[in-house]
């Protein structure tokens, strides 16, 4: 539950908890009376209230700059786990894999056209979640009514698209790194083929894309440093005048630090960045 914002307009500590189970992580305070930051450290174990209900987590740090961040809505951390958390922690996922084997066996019972991702027993009350892929809209209610009897206790299928699936698992990309998804960045961010395109890259779909089969995360990356780098030069396409020939851009390779320009007679130069300004006066591009 929630603190109510007046309880939390100006808290001392914040610290950011990642979910154990997952990759997501979110800010939370320390319960009122225990403000002072002295009770928890990087590295702690923590109980903490989530979308789902009472999971573990564990404390990345406190953070910085509190003004920036948003305090509306953040949530107490519920208290430090203890040994008896970890034990359960450690049985849950062994019937974690339990119930995925079940899970699966009746999704073919029923004939579902579903693939089933994971599954996540939660810390503080009788209930699994099931997290699963597919193409369309599934009908899933008689086997919720056939785990329901098989384990006696809260069933919640959730259904998560196929970068989420990627995130869940998690794996090695094309780099030879962790997904990014999984092991850099706990939010999934909007990637476009506009971001491989500013970058010069190559729009072959398998070489731009992860096992998720969407573009890249790490498209987005560099894509503010070209974009700020290329509004100080003129855009591809952009024609100019040099020794009494005019010249188009047809290429500009950050890497190089060079700009490619054809001529009308098919001349084929490369000039350094620093030989080009912007004329605001005639709103034109020069050589200089």
């Amino acid at each position: 539950m929630a603190e109510a914002p007046d309880k939390i307009k100006n808290p001392a500590v914040v610290y950011r908890v990642k979910i154990i189970h997952s990759i997501a992580t979110d800010l939370y305070i320390e319960k009122e009376g225990q403000e002072d930051g002295t009770g928890l450290k990087s590295g702690d174990l923590v109980i903490v209230p989530t979308r789902y209900g009472m999971e573990l987590g564990r404390v990345l740090g406190i953070m910085s700059n509190l003004e920036e961040i948003d305090l509306t809505h953040i949530q107490s951390i519920e208290r430090s786990a203890l040994a008896a958390d970890l034990d359960k922690y450690e049985d849950n996922k062994v019937k974690e894999e339990k119930a995925l084997k079940i899970c699966r066996e009746k999704i073919v019972n029923h004939n579902l056209s579903m693939k089933l991702v994971n599954a996540h027993y939660l810390m503080d009350e009788a209930k699994i979640l099931f997290f699963f892929t597919a193409d369309t809209r599934i009908d899933f209610r008689e086997l919720v009514k056939d785990l329901v009897a098989v384990f006696r206790m809260r069933i919640e299928l959730r259904q998560v698209g196929v970068r989420d699936e990627a995130r869940m698992l998690g794996g090695l990309g094309v780099c030879g790194r962790h997904y990014c998804c999984h092991g850099i960045t706990d939010k999934l961010r909007p990637v476009s083929i506009k971001m491989a395109k500013e970058q010069n890259l190559t729009l072959n779909s398998m070489k731009i894309s992860g096992p998720c089969g969407r573009l890249l995360c790490c498209l987005s990356y560099e894509y503010d440093t070209y974009r700020e780098i290329k509004e100080k030069l003129p855009p591809e396409g952009t024609r100019l005048n040099w020794q009494n020939e005019l010249f188009k851009v047809v290429e500009i390779n950050l890497f190089k630090k060079m700009v490619r320009l054809v001529g009308g007679s098919g001349t084929m130069i490369e000039l350094e960045f620093d030989r080009f300004t912007f004329n605001a006066e005639q709103n034109r591009w020069r050589i200089d």
